[in-house]
C-alpha cells in the first residue's frame, strides 16, 4: 500500500505548478573548456580583426579599429559591429543593429577553469527563421576553432 497523499502535498503542488511555464527559446547558450588561460582567450577575443579565424559563418571580414569603428562582411553583406569589452568582468560581446534602435549579437565570457586554463560561454540569439540545431552546430564549431587558436598561441 503507498503513502497517503495529504492535502497540502497536493495543494503545494499545484500553487509550484502555476510559477512553471514554458518560454519559447530566444537564444542559443553553450560553454568549452580550454587549457589556454582566460586571458589568453579574452585577448584573442578582443581582437574583432580575428573573428574569421574561428566565427567564419559570421563574418568573412573584419576591418577598422577601436576608434574609427569595426566593419563586417559576410558574403555580399556589410555592417557595422560594435566591440564591448570588460576586461574585469572577462566579457566581449559584439553588436550589430538588428532593427531600428536595437542592438544584437554574441555575448561571450571567458572564466579561469579552477586548476588552470579558460571556460568560454557564449549567447547568440535565435532569429526566427534559423533552425536552432544548425545554430547549435555552428555555435559548437566556432567554440571549438576559438579554443584552438588560443591553445595554439
Amino acid at each position: 500500500m503507498g503513502l497517503p497523499v495529504h492535502r497540502w502535498m497536493i495543494a503545494r503542488r499545484d500553487r509550484l505548478s502555476r510559477y512553471s511555464h514554458s518560454v519559447a527559446r530566444r537564444t542559443e547558450t553553450q560553454s568549452i573548456e580550454s587549457d589556454a588561460d582566460a586571458q589568453t582567450i579574452l585577448a584573442l577575443l578582443a581582437d574583432p580583426s580575428r573573428i574569421p579565424d574561428w566565427a567564419p559563418a559570421f563574418a568573412d571580414a573584419v576591418t577598422g579599429d577601436d576608434q574609427s569603428g569595426w566593419h563586417a562582411t559576410k558574403g555580399a553583406q556589410e555592417f557595422t559591429l560594435r566591440v564591448v569589452t570588460n576586461q574585469v568582468a572577462g566579457t566581449v560581446d559584439y553588436l550589430r543593429e538588428v532593427g531600428p534602435g536595437r542592438e544584437g549579437g554574441a555575448f561571450i565570457r571567458a572564466v579561469p577553469r579552477p586548476g588552470g586554463g579558460g571556460v568560454v560561454v557564449m549567447t547568440v540569439p535565435l532569429v526566427p527563421s534559423a533552425d536552432p540545431a544548425v545554430i547549435a552546430a555552428t555555435l559548437r564549431d566556432e567554440l571549438n576553432a576559438l579554443v584552438g587558436l588560443a591553445e595554439s598561441n
